[in-house]
C-alpha cells in the first residue's frame, strides 16, 4: 500500500507543478485582460501582477519539493510526509474556502491535488 500511496503523491505533485506552470504562463494573460477592461492600473495592477506571479512560483516550488519527496520514497528512501500533509491541508482548506465563497468549480484545481496528497500522506501507515 505504501508504494501505491507514494505514486498517488507523485501524481498530486505533478498536478501541482503543471497547475503552477499554467498559472504563470496562461493565467495572468486572462486576468490582466479583465483587470485592464475594468480600468485597473498603476500600483494596484502592478501589485496584483507581482502577487499573481508569486503564487505561481510558490505552486511550482511546492510541486518540485513534493515530486522530489515522493520520487525518493518510491526509490525506497525513508522521507517524512509532514511537508506533503501540510500542503494537503493547505490546498484542501484554500480550495474549499474559494469554492464556498465563489461557487466556481474551477477551484477543484486545488481540491483534487489536496485530496490526493491527503490520501498519500495522512491516511494509513
Amino acid at each position: 500500500m505504501s508504494k501505491a500511496r507514494d505514486v498517488v503523491g507523485a501524481i498530486a505533485a505533478v498536478l501541482i507543478l503543471l497547475s503552477g506552470a499554467a498559472h504563470v504562463l496562461l493565467g495572468w494573460k486572462v486576468v490582466s485582460g479583465e483587470l485592464q477592461a475594468a480600468h485597473v492600473q498603476g500600483h494596484l495592477l502592478l501589485g496584483l501582477r507581482i502577487g499573481w506571479h508569486f503564487g505561481g512560483l510558490a505552486m511550482l516550488l511546492l510541486g518540485i519539493i513534493l515530486l522530489t519527496l515522493f520520487a525518493a520514497r518510491l526509490r525506497g528512501e525513508r522521507r517524512p510526509l509532514l511537508p506533503a500533509a501540510a500542503v494537503a491541508i493547505g490546498y484542501l482548506a484554500f480550495g474549499g474556502w474559494a469554492l464556498a465563497i465563489s461557487g466556481d468549480p474551477f477551484f477543484a484545481v486545488f481540491i483534487v491535488p489536496g485530496a490526493l496528497l491527503a490520501v498519500a500522506s495522512l491516511f494509513g501507515s
